[in-house]
């Protein structure tokens, strides 16, 4: 059933306007009477189609229950910035896979080293990406990307969290389910192509950070994450 993401404020008038309504009727060739699934801040609201033009979709409430397909836990990726462009694969996957925020981080060994500005202006198309990847993956939420930081910045915000983790091929422990017990959010910190350097790694291990090691293949940065996260969301019961 076809998904989209909106601010549901009248469950007696649920609304979908402008590209998305487009592509409903002129795309998806959906008519009065159709079912459509419309999520807003993890809820799914099923309807059906009341009326519909090129501007506007109205839609009649069947039912409404908590989204089932998103995690019972908060993931943060902090990921470094690799180059070309693998962050965008990175970001479709791990979105698919139930992170729900990615923090991209310059750090020191990062070959890519985009300004700010430069930066920004590719975040529309970032943040595209991550409302396609929640449709297509069935997502309560359309996860957050935000602006880049620096690696200072990005331990600020992984304070907020239950736990954190940096993945380090040098050594650290093995992801532990036992860890993961009752734990509602955590953050992952993944290197670029060159990994971290050791200052950094012993920057977030100071702050609270847990090293872990994933064995003795070195793993892409573009796999890296990815496996991370399926480890964790195995873990709790996720995946």
């Amino acid at each position: 059933m076809p998904r989209f993401f909106v601010n549901v404020e009248d469950e007696n008038n649920i609304i979908i306007q402008g590209d998305d309504a487009r592509h409903i009727g002129r795309s998806l060739r959906m008519k009065i009477d159709d079912n459509i699934t419309v999520t807003c801040k993890g809820t799914d609201y099923n309807c059906t189609i009341k009326s519909i033009s090129d501007d506007m979709v109205t839609l009649n409430l069947i039912d409404k229950h908590i989204c089932k397909s998103e995690p019972n836990i908060k993931l943060i990726l902090f990921q470094a910035i690799p180059k070309g462009d693998k962050f965008e694969t990175i970001l479709q996957k791990s979105i698919e896979l139930g992170a729900s925020e990615i923090v991209p981080v310059l750090t020191r060994r990062c070959v890519s080293r985009p300004t700010e500005k430069d930066f920004n202006k590719k975040l529309k198309r970032y943040e595209k990406i991550s409302e396609s990847a929640s449709k297509q993956s069935g997502r309560g939420i359309i996860p957050k990307v935000h602006s880049m930081v620096t690696l200072d910045t990005a331990i600020e915000i992984m304070k907020f969290n239950d736990l954190n983790y940096i993945l380090y091929e040098n050594g650290g422990e093995r992801f532990s389910a036992e860890r993961l017990k009752g734990i509602k959010s955590v953050g992952v910190f993944i290197g670029s192509e060159g990994g971290f350097d050791l200052e950094e790694v012993e920057k977030v291990i100071s702050n609270g950070g847990v090293p872990i090691w994933l064995g003795e293949r070195i793993l892409r940065c573009e796999t890296a994450p990815l496996s991370a996260i399926s480890i964790i969301m195995h873990l709790t019961g996720n995946m």
